[in-house]
């Protein structure tokens, strides 16, 4: 089952899904989390950042598979972050956001090289929303984050993404962000469409992931956090269990 034939049944039968996020250029213990994530049966990782100082995404992705059966989708910062290890990629289209090179550019720039990849590809409609603090991705890609309490316009924006033939919306405060996407503003998006709906960006601890899973998230993506406890892939993952039995 592809990674979007998961989130379609998530979304088809309300349970819920977990993804983790890796940074190439973080993770000091990178073979632990693996482990860890793999025993507690996560859905996907996703794999990359705004901005790899280290040619260590292809390193990762050696990890990852040596230590797990757990899907490798690339969550690509640049049309520079590409491998045929991977079994697929979110092809990100910065909809939020109104530069053209990351609507449009870096996606002519990938494309050639992601079809030689032979990979997995899902179009993805990427919402950006204000966590309380200026994040890489909103630096490096010279875009403003949709305002925290302006749900009708995150609703919108993911509905044209449909509207544009997007498969999925993933829709993040940004790594590293002081305040998770609120409930008000996942619920109105979730409600406002009809593709899954993934969301991620500042969840620390187990009540910011139970209010974005209640609001209507399918899936939710946690990374930071995990770089200094893994083991609350164990706590996310029981209340996953929660929701889907």
């Amino acid at each position: 089952m592809s990674l979007l034939q998961r989130l379609d049944n998530l979304r088809i039968t309300n349970k819920k899904g977990l993804a983790v996020l890796v940074d190439p250029d973080s993770h000091s213990d990178l073979k632990n989390l693996v482990q860890v994530a793999g025993k507690n049966k996560i859905d996907t990782f996703f794999i990359g950042g705004s901005l790899l100082t280290s040619d260590s995404l292809d390193d990762t992705l050696k990890v990852i598979k040596s230590e797990s059966n757990i899907p490798t989708y690339i969550f690509p910062g640049s049309s520079s972050q590409i491998s045929n290890l991977a079994d697929g990629i979110l092809f990100l289209s910065l909809i939020s956001g109104r530069n053209p090179d990351y609507l449009i550019g870096q996606q002519v720039n990938a494309a050639p090289l992601i079809k030689q990849a032979n990979i997995d590809v899902i179009p993805t409609g990427y919402v950006l929303v204000d966590g309380g603090t200026q994040t890489s991705v909103s630096y490096m890609s010279n875009t403003t984050p949709i305002p925290h309490d302006k749900s009708s316009i995150a609703a919108a924006t993911s509905l044209a993404g449909q509207y544009l033939g997007l498969k999925m919306i993933y829709m993040e405060a940004g790594s590293g962000a002081k305040n998770c996407v609120s409930k008000k503003m996942i619920s109105t998006v979730k409600n406002a469409t009809d593709i899954p709906l993934i969301v991620g960006g500042g969840i620390r601890t187990i009540e910011n992931a139970k209010d974005a899973l209640t609001a209507g998230a399918d899936m939710i993506v946690v990374g930071n956090h995990l770089e200094k406890n893994p083991d609350f892939i164990v706590d996310l993952m029981n209340l996953i269990d929660e929701f889907n039995n």
